[in-house]
């Protein structure tokens, strides 16, 4: 099992204790709330529960989860790293509707530089919806650079760009 990430750098750790945000590694008494917040946030396209449970135990995968409290979930982060490369992929950013333009998103993709970083990963990629202005403001603001683009790539049928930043 992933040992549980290291705090934060006080930078981030200051933006998200302004904003009221704990970031830390999910645990599967978690599980009833990451699916009600996966249910919240995404149309289609949702993580199931088994999806969930299979990723709390795995040692390819990472889930964060950003709260307030430690009983309200504001937020979560999936993170997927493959044995034997470099490159991390963040499956899914999550934000409950509520706590949108709060620092979760901020708070949860500081988070998953860091534990790609000490995962040693060299990049970090994503693919995000051609249509989520705010996630793709969210991820340019912290250093994604456009790679390329996927058509009818969520089920749907709308495109993704996909994103990338290198890891120093």
């Amino acid at each position: 099992m992933p040992t549980l990430p290291p705090p934060l750098p006080q930078q981030r750790r200051d933006a998200a204790a302004a904003a009221g945000v704990r970031v830390r590694r999910s645990v599967v008494t978690d599980l009833d709330a990451l699916v009600a917040l996966e249910l919240r946030s995404f149309d289609g396209d949702r993580l199931s529960r088994a999806q969930y449970r299979r990723h709390l135990d795995s040692d390819s995968a990472l889930v964060l989860v950003a709260s307030a409290n430690h009983h309200l979930l504001l937020g979560s982060a999936v993170l997927f790293f493959r044995k034997g490369s470099g490159i991390a992929r963040l499956y899914s950013l999550a934000t409950a509707p509520e706590a949108r333009g709060q620092g979760v998103g901020t708070a949860l993709l500081a988070a998953v530089v860091d534990a790609a970083r000490r995962r040693g990963s060299r990049a970090l990629k994503l693919e995000v919806r051609t249509d989520n202005a705010a996630a793709i403001r969210l991820y340019e603001r912290h250093g994604f650079r456009r790679s390329g683009r996927y058509a009818h790539y969520y089920e749907d049928g709308a495109d993704a760009w996909r994103y990338e930043q290198t890891l120093g």
